[in-house]
């Protein structure tokens, strides 16, 4: 274990900023979700990209414990952007 306070080893630091630049592209993506909709091109591609090229019809059930319901995968996708749950599963 490190000690407090030291700087990260190498291999820390590429999973460090790795996490970020995934986490950065996921908040993007939310961004996007939140100012063009669901029915917008791009984020219809996202999540069929997501997906494996078919965006899943309602209901949505999801790993999240006791809310694991939802309406459609927009609804479940407006979920996690709103929880900052980037990487909650259908």
């Amino acid at each position: 274990a490190q000690q407090p306070g030291t700087p990260l080893s190498d291999q820390e630091y590429n999973h460090f900023f790795k996490f970020l630049q995934i986490t950065i592209q996921a908040s993007t993506a939310c961004q996007l979700r939140e100012l063009y909709g669901c029915k917008n091109s791009l984020v219809q591609r996202l999540d069929k990209y997501e997906n494996h090229g078919v965006i899943p019809p309602g209901p949505i059930c999801s790993e999240l414990r006791g809310n694991s319901f939802f309406r459609n995968f927009c609804t479940f996708s407006l979920y996690r952007c709103i929880m900052k749950k980037y990487f909650l599963k259908v």
